[in-house]
């Protein structure tokens, strides 16, 4: 089993062929970005500048974007006012905490400011323009559906008289064939009777 040194002693070596590997791999790096400034022909100043221009570049994007987003927020969470104090000129919007002037008062209307009552009327005259289409649409339907209704009644008329006429017409077959049976039957009626007399007059006994 190994001692506690001689764990210790590997760690060192461990640590220090880690530490030569990254010496290394740095070197390589370096040596790959000189090539690259040797080659485009740029020094560390131009690579310090380039980096301290992207620097400011984006603080001034950060400070123009909170700067723009303040006052949008800000014009968002405003209100115009509906509602004016004709003594002191207050105005309020509507929303949120009433003030004190208009606090207990029922009826508001008084206080709307000129815009706002003007919207609210015409927000009724829509209103009512509105339903009145509506009436109107449904009468056009109702007159588009009547002619239908009276073309589906003159259709069912015309089938029950036209089933009536073919019931009057069975009718009549059936009384022409029930005469043409009894026409058929009376002479053969008359023929047994002439029958029945010939033979009881031929009998003896009719001569005595």
């Amino acid at each position: 089993m190994a001692t506690l040194e001689q764990i210790q002693a590997r760690m060192k070596k461990l640590q220090a062929q880690a530490e030569a590997l990254l010496a290394k791999r740095a070197q390589a790096a370096v040596d790959q970005i000189r090539e690259l400034m040797i080659k485009h022909g740029l020094t560390t100043a131009d690579i310090e500048a380039r980096a301290k221009a992207r620097r400011q570049a984006k603080a001034a994007g950060r400070h123009l974007s909170n700067g723009a987003a303040k006052p949008a927020a800000s014009a968002k969470g405003k209100m115009p006012p509906k509602y004016r104090d004709p003594k002191t000129g207050a105005t309020w919007s509507g929303h949120a905490r009433s003030p004190a002037w208009i606090k207990n008062v029922k009826d508001r209307t008084r206080f709307l400011i000129d815009g706002a009552a003007a919207i609210a009327l015409n927000g009724s005259g829509a209103s009512k323009a509105t339903t009145a289409t509506k009436k109107v649409s449904a009468k056009k339907v109702a007159a588009k559906k009547a002619p239908a209704k009276k073309a589906a009644a003159k259709k069912v008329v015309a089938r029950k008289v036209a089933t009536k006429k073919v019931a009057a017409r069975k009718a009549v077959t059936k009384k022409a064939a029930a005469k043409t049976t009894v026409a058929k039957k009376a002479p053969t009626a008359k023929r047994a009777y002439v029958r029945k007399a010939a033979a009881k007059q031929a009998a003896p006994g009719a001569a005595a």
